[in-house]
């Protein structure tokens, strides 16, 4: 089973486009987040359940890069790519495509792990760690 990339679908709803039926940029980060948390859910653990188990992972760093635009009513995918084994941070990649295999955008992340009860960056849980190496 491969846990470093994983596939996910979903339309774009009006609300996200503008008047002209275009994605409003600000959108894409919402779709990478998608991306991520599917992601972490094909590996077993949903964001919720980390939370629970005191870890938060915030966002410290985004980068896109728009290709094309993404429409009302695209059929869009994203790959989302973890790019190395986690530490006190978690990095990923991303590529975004319309159904017809357009590339639209790639980015990047940095989340890092952070204990919710101390609020301090701290190494990334073994579980996690135990599911990407076994």
């Amino acid at each position: 089973m491969n846990f470093k990339t994983h596939r996910t679908s979903f339309r774009v709803r009006y609300a996200e486009t503008d008047q002209m039926g275009v994605v409003y940029y600000g959108n894409y980060a919402q779709y990478f987040e998608q991306g991520r948390t599917e992601w972490l859910r094909n590996l077993g653990f949903s964001y919720r359940w980390m939370e629970d188990n005191h870890i938060h992972l915030p966002v410290v760093s985004y980068t896109v890069q728009y290709k094309k635009p993404a429409r009302y009513d695209d059929l869009l995918t994203v790959e989302t790519s973890l790019k190395n084994l986690p530490t006190g941070k978690i990095e990923f990649d991303y590529t975004l495509y319309n159904e017809a295999g357009v590339l639209l955008a790639t980015a990047h992340t940095v989340l890092v792990f952070v204990n919710a009860n101390t609020q301090k960056v701290t190494k990334a849980p073994r579980y996690l760690i135990e599911k990407l190496t076994s």
